[in-house]
């Protein structure tokens, strides 16, 4: 695929052809070599630090599925059908959230996206006593947790749709993408003017499963678990997991700190570890722990 880029594409031709001269003309024959070539570029300043995230990113995603950066269902903001709009309003407005899944009685029946411009209409044309959510809200798209990023991408593309509802392998709801959710993953997180400062350096996603900032303070990661890990030498559980390793790991690589803290690399550059899953392979000793407190 690079040969034919390289072939059929002058631009890209002479982007690759000025990094290959810089090292002897010596192509890249996968990619693991082609991202050591790009960041060998970037220390010799043919590329820029943002170029080189951005492409890198590109390359994660091609290789992600849905399930590495979905909203789970339990965090998701949802909208009751029969509702009325002064109940579920304040919680629209709090969120800051464009779109909105639609459920009759729980979040395993999803029956609409909710788009909050749309409620701008309604308060034009009609009174509240008249208000009737399934006339304003959209069809959802369903897709599997097993789908790759870079399809998702050209499907949202496509179709001019912006969220996906996500099912699980029984049908149920397992959480929602945006496709804010999947340019994030090339060019870092995305803020608009409703977003604040995100405090929670952890997300869970079930009783063992979840996903850490790499910034995270060991001692709220020790809070939060109940890890009783040292932050003598280290500030951050990633330069504690980044000790683990021994180097700079690169993305799914994996390292198992204390018997049962499994953490895989979610996302990482050049310089140093961005996100983290964290996987507990030992649940019930950390919930012993705990209760002996």
């Amino acid at each position: 695929m690079i040969k034919e880029a390289r072939t059929n594409n002058p631009e890209v031709k002479s982007w690759l052809d000025k990094i290959s001269q810089a090292f002897g003309g010596g192509e890249p024959r996968d990619r693991e070599q082609l991202i050591d070539l790009l960041r060998e570029s970037e220390q010799r300043n043919l590329l820029d630090a943002d170029a080189l995230a951005m492409i890198e990113g590109v390359l994660q995603v091609s290789e992600m599925h849905v399930r590495d950066i979905m909203v789970p269902r339990s965090q998701m903001v949802v909208v009751e059908r029969d509702v009325l709009l002064k109940e579920f309003l304040p919680a629209i407005l709090e969120s800051g959230h464009s779109r909105f899944p639609v459920i009759d009685g729980n979040r395993d029946e999803v029956i609409g996206i909710l788009l909050a411009k749309d409620l701008l209409t309604c308060f034009a044309n009609q009174s509240e006593d008249t208000f009737d959510i399934r006339d304003i809200m959209r069809s959802p798209v369903f897709i599997p947790e097993s789908k790759r990023l870079n399809v998702l991408l050209k499907d949202f593309r496509s179709n001019r749709n912006h969220m996906a509802v996500v099912a699980d392998e029984f049908g149920g709801v397992a959480g929602l993408v945006t496709i804010e959710d999947v340019l994030e993953q090339i060019v870092g997180e995305i803020e608009d003017e409703f977003d604040v400062d995100d405090e929670s350096f952890i997300k869970s996603y079930n009783s063992d499963m979840f996903s850490v900032k790499a910034l995270t303070p060991i001692e709220d990661f020790n809070e939060h678990f109940n890890a009783g890990f040292s932050d003598e030498e280290f500030d951050t559980i990633g330069g504690l997991v980044m000790n683990s390793f021994g180097h700079l790991p690169r993305r799914d690589e994996i390292t198992v700190i204390k018997d049962h803290y499994q953490f895989t690399v979610l996302r990482a550059d050049n310089r140093r570890i961005h996100l983290l899953k964290l996987h507990i392979l030992n649940n019930t000793k950390k919930t012993q722990n705990h209760c002996e407190h």
